[in-house]
């Protein structure tokens, strides 16, 4: 609902299961040094925003609000990872971690997938199971 429904659907879409709970612990960990990097064209990005905005998300994860990023094609997340030198990242995309892959040493592929993650990537199913592996 949240891609190709109206502004309201989107807005009513939760955010995925524990990430309300478990993201805050991350951003502790590292001191703040948190990113949303994210693949999307002009009007995704703002609908982004404001769902960030709706749920007060900055103030219940301790993302700071500067530190969203937004590219249009998923293997340009590198060109952000490798400017802010991140060194861990979540995604449920094989295909932006095959971009990553060799810049973040620490790779998660978030989510079910259809196939087997590679040994190169942590495949994480949850937020809680993601928390338990990311350590700065």
């Amino acid at each position: 609902m949240f891609l190709h429904g109206g502004l309201d659907a989107a807005m009513s879409t939760p955010g995925a299961i524990g990430v309300f709970e478990i993201l805050p612990r991350i951003v502790e960990r590292f001191d703040g040094r948190v990113w949303i990097v994210s693949k999307c064209g002009p009007k995704t990005q703002q609908r982004t925003l404001q769902w960030l905005e709706h749920h007060d998300f900055y103030r219940r994860t301790g993302v700071p609000e500067g530190n969203v990023r937004f590219c249009r094609q998923r293997p340009d997340k590198a060109i952000h990872c490798r400017e802010l030198a991140i060194t861990h990242f979540v995604d449920d995309r094989i295909d932006v971690h095959r971009a990553l892959r060799g810049l973040v040493p620490n790779l998660y592929l978030y989510g079910p997938q259809a196939e087997p993650a590679p040994d190169w990537v942590r495949p994480v199913a949850t937020w809680a199971e993601a928390d338990q592996l990311v350590h700065p």
